[in-house]
């Protein structure tokens, strides 16, 4: 696809790095981008890809714009409150790139219309808050062999890392099967609203070097970010073998419906809640602290008595808790710790627990001396 000379003037800072120049912005031009999720991830994802010239940009919500939306989801204003997202995205995105074509998916993503929709485009982007459909994302990713980059936020934190076909792990190597509602969403959890800003950059950045070939992607790297530290750390992590998806023997060859919600099974431990059941056990049996945190954040500080299993391999380390446990997972905010209750749940340990808030909240209501490393 050859570049017109009102996009050759509107890409010009493109065309002078020699790693896009003018081969690498028709690569752009020719490119497809499915956007999943028009919210706090997908609204700067969205407008950075358009602004780049993705010459297709696909965007999925079935949601409708809240006023609370607005704190963090920067594509939409007062006026439009509920109105679609993907309508009203696509509105603001066209009049931002009149060049481009933006199409507006406003339809839930169900395993029936998954492969029909993921099938037009060369990437996903991945900003759902909602576990179930992650992992339908990433299950229809698999099967079609399209790069996916995922990401999410919970409160100040946030990860991102990206799927590559035969390349690296994808989002089940990292995070086994949760039921939904096991992870908060930001209405339940609340969130910075800057954080999805720099997330959700993140993923259009990793999306325009996978178009271009160029840099070193996110594959088998998990980036994590910290807002109130401002620090970012990158784990890596290699492909499960025994992946269900993408593993050497797959056992999802079809798109399936994502399992029930069960967060009612998970008991969400206040601090205050939580010295008292250490210092009273309750009646079920007196409660072992799981600290799912890694290594290094384990040693700097953590509850007396606790043990350190971090949350990567809490599914091979489960037999490690004594039969009839109560197991209360504590992390540094919450946000593994609820990924740890999901693992217990789905691994059939009845009402597991977590600590609300994490080891921030503890040293802020409980013990303050305890020194609370950043993730």
């Amino acid at each position: 696809m050859t570049l017109s000379a009102a996009e050759r003037s509107r890409y010009q800072r493109h065309l002078t790095l020699p790693e896009v120049g003018l081969a690498g912005q028709e690569k752009l031009k020719a490119a497809r981008v499915l956007v999943m999720g028009a919210g706090g991830l997908g609204s700067p994802s969205a407008l950075y890809l358009a602004a780049s010239g993705v010459g297709t940009l696909g965007l999925l919500d079935f949601d409708r714009i809240d006023l609370s939306n607005l704190q963090r989801q920067v594509l939409y204003d007062t006026a439009q409150v509920g109105r679609s997202k993907a309508l009203t995205a696509r509105e603001r995105l066209q009049a931002l790139n009149p060049d481009i074509e933006i199409i507006a998916h406003d339809v839930e993503l169900r395993p029936g219309n998954a492969r029909e929709i993921f099938a037009n485009y060369d990437v996903v982007l991945d900003g759902t808050d909602r576990l179930g459909t992650r992992y339908l994302v990433n299950d229809a990713c698999v099967l079609l062999r399209k790069p996916l980059v995922s990401a999410a936020i919970h409160r100040f934190e946030g990860q991102v890392m990206t799927y590559v076909p035969e390349r690296g792990p994808c989002y089940r190597c990292l995070f086994p099967e949760a039921a939904d509602g096991i992870v908060p969403n930001c209405a339940d959890a609340g969130v910075l609203g800057v954080l999805p800003g720099v997330l959700g950059t993140i993923q259009a950045t990793e999306a325009i070097k996978l178009i271009l070939g160029v840099g070193e992607p996110l594959i088998g790297r998990l980036l994590t970010y910290d807002a109130m530290g401002m620090r970012f750390q990158e784990f890596r992590l290699p492909r499960r073998e025994d992946c269900p998806a993408c593993g050497a023997q797959p056992t999802i060859t079809e798109l399936r419906e994502a399992p029930a919600a069960c967060a009612a099974d998970v008991r969400r431990l206040a601090p205050r809640t939580l010295q008292d059941w250490l210092t009273r056990p309750p009646a079920d049996g007196a409660p072992l602290v799981v600290d799912v945190r890694a290594p290094r954040e384990f040693a700097a500080g953590h509850i007396a008595g606790a043990v350190n299993i971090p949350v990567h391999d809490l599914p091979q380390r489960l037999s490690d808790l004594p039969p009839g446990v109560v197991p209360v997972f504590v992390c540094r905010s919450g946000a593994r710790s609820l990924a740890a209750c999901g693992i217990a749940s789905n691994a059939g340990i009845a009402a597991p627990a977590h600590l609300e808030g994490g080891m921030l909240a503890w040293a802020a209501e409980v013990d303050p001396s305890i020194e609370v490393a950043p993730a």
